[in-house]
């Protein structure tokens, strides 16, 4: 069949490299029309390894397909085609390429059947994700870009470590459950978490996704952390580390972005709460909650893409990105409005959205396993997403005080992408069943029963609550907040100044320490050799004759003792 031998990932980096070199209407056709036919490969190539080859003696499969795989590249193509939608209009000649690189990498690292072919995808979008920041062309961008890569090269190389030793060790490539019983393994979860924004590392989410252009942010919001839920969905299931992990990620989360006052920024660590009930979700490790996890990541992208689209609308309208500068823009903005309060409600899990079909599977998970803390704790943070993405973000950015800024909705392609989304968001709220056949695993769960229902909405209603009480307590202040990303941007870069200095004050002491020798050492070499020395006069031939008949005779003397 034809479609085995097209590569979807291949064909979306195709897509990418040929992107410079179009303008107008036909760079548009490609770029809407090459995520497409990824996704329509996606979804009819047979399940298999459909190319096999070997590289260093090493057998590869670059091309390998099954349900997980499948699911998680077509949500990925599906965000290709809605990020090109939204981002047309801008004007940058490498956002759009890279991003295609970078999405396309992504769809190659879930249908990699071996370790190889994931390392090269892997680190291709790292190139491909550092390129999207590095597009915006502002100082801020240009710098977050050489932090963001600087993070993701270290986790590019304690994977690499971590397949050299397991190939090492097992002589396979293959691409398999892995057991936390080597370093190899050990270094392998490191640096997928380190893609995941697991602390301590996680501040590159949030340091690097907001100085992207309006559009960029959309693109980066969907690929790196998202691939690393895959993997650690295929490498590391049932890992309980992982639900320790997943539940200091969602409160980390929450409590950064209830602290921020960048709405993008907010976002950011809303990404990291997020992906922190998707890791949870690998370490309970059961067919539920793997298969919540899977779906919570598809949702995820859709409903984050979607808030991310708004907020871009707002900073291309508007030019500004602080919650404090902002409010009001419902009068103007109302579909924008409309769609962001559309993602608001579906990262809150909120009943016919399609963040309540995904994340209850999650916490139904916990309690299948009579795992009473777990199961609090996620609900705690379902309350605490509400209070940050929910509604703060909207109340924020959309209502509260009038700012006095009147700005118009956006250009129609980026009003399109955002309608095409919303209704992604609340169809598959409704009708879930076609998502849930997608999972890894028989998906017998019914989301829409009393309880939970009923349980949802006493979480959101009292949440919400909370949120108006505290209104006075919450409003935004022209602050910024500290995240562990000041180690290596400010503590590093001074203790390093520190040392240098002192390097130098002890360099300076040393030279004069060494300066009075030097200089008598100097005097005596010039005394002797220099062109006034004693060995550097004239000599007669005469002295010289009497000098060598002298040698001569010390070493006649010498021979006979």
């Amino acid at each position: 069949m034809i479609e085995t031998a097209i590569h979807p990932g291949l064909l979306v980096i195709a897509a990418g490299l040929a992107l410079p070199f179009l303008r107008g209407g036909p760079r548009a056709a490609v770029a809407l029309a090459a995520p497409l036919a990824a996704a329509a490969l996606v979804l009819f190539v047979p399940e298999g390894s459909h190319w096999q080859a070997e590289y260093l003696g090493l057998p590869i499969a670059p091309y390998a397909v099954d349900r997980l795989s499948r699911l998680f590249a077509l949500v990925f193509a599906v965000m290709a085609f809605g990020g090109a939608l939204f981002a047309l209009n801008n004007a940058s000649r490498l956002e759009m390429p890279a991003a295609f690189v970078y999405a396309g990498s992504a769809i190659g690292a879930t249908f990699a059947g071996d370790l190889l072919t994931l390392f090269a995808f892997w680190e291709l979008m790292a190139i491909g994700s550092t390129l999207v920041v590095w597009s915006a062309g502002t100082p801020a961008a240009w710098a977050a870009s050489r932090r963001y890569l600087a993070v993701h090269l270290f986790g590019g190389v304690l994977l690499l470590a971590g397949i050299a030793g397991h190939v090492g060790a097992t002589g396979s490539t293959l691409f398999v459950r892995f057991a936390l019983d080597s370093t190899a393994h050990w270094l392998i979860l490191a640096a997928f978490l380190v893609n995941a924004g697991a602390p301590p590392l996680s501040a590159w989410v949030a340091d690097t996704y907001p100085e992207a252009s309006w559009s960029g942010t959309v693109f980066l919001s969907a690929f790196t952390t998202k691939t690393a839920v895959y993997v650690l969905l295929r490498g590391f299931p049932g890992t309980e580390l992982l639900v320790w992990v997943g539940l200091w990620m969602v409160f980390y989360g929450i409590v950064f972005a209830l602290l921020e006052n960048d709405m993008r920024r907010i976002l950011a660590y809303s990404i990291v709460n997020q992906v922190g009930f998707m890791v949870a979700g690998v370490g309970l490790g059961t067919e539920m909650a793997l298969n919540g996890a899977a779906a919570h990541a598809f949702t995820h992208i859709l409903y984050k893409a979607l808030l991310l689209m708004s907020a871009g609308a707002v900073l291309h309208a508007t030019g500004r990105r602080k919650c404090s500068e902002l409010g009001g823009l419902f009068r103007t903005m109302p579909l924008t409005t409309v769609c962001g309060t559309i993602g608001a409600l579906a990262i809150s899990s909120f009943p016919l959205t399609s963040g309540f079909v995904s994340k209850s599977m999650i916490s139904q998970a916990a309690a299948d396993l009579h795992l009473a803390a777990v199961w609090l704790a996620l609900a705690a943070a379902s309350a605490g997403v509400f209070l940050h993405a929910g509604i703060k973000f909207p109340w924020f950015v959309f209502f509260q005080t009038d700012s006095g800024l009147r700005p118009p909705d956006p250009p129609l392609n980026m009003r399109l992408a955002m309608l095409v989304f919303a209704a992604l968001c609340v169809g598959l709220g409704v009708v879930y069943r076609p998502l849930y056949d997608l999972l890894p695993y028989p998906a017998d769960y019914a989301p829409y029963t009393g309880a939970h229902v009923v349980a949802q909405l006493q979480l959101l209603l009292f949440s919400g609550l909370a949120f108006f009480v505290m209104l006075p307590m919450l409003r935004r202040t022209p602050t910024i907040t500290l995240d562990t990303d000041w180690f290596y941007r400010r503590a590093a870069p001074a203790f390093w100044r520190a040392v240098e200095s002192a390097a130098r004050a002890r360099a300076a002491s040393l030279a004069d320490f060494l300066r009075r020798p030097a200089a008598r050492a100097y005097g005596w070499v010039v005394r002797h050799h220099g062109a006034d020395g004693s060995l550097a006069r004239t000599r007669t031939t005469g002295d010289m004759a009497l000098w060598v008949a002298v040698l001569l005779a010390a070493y006649l003397l010498v021979s006979y003792l």
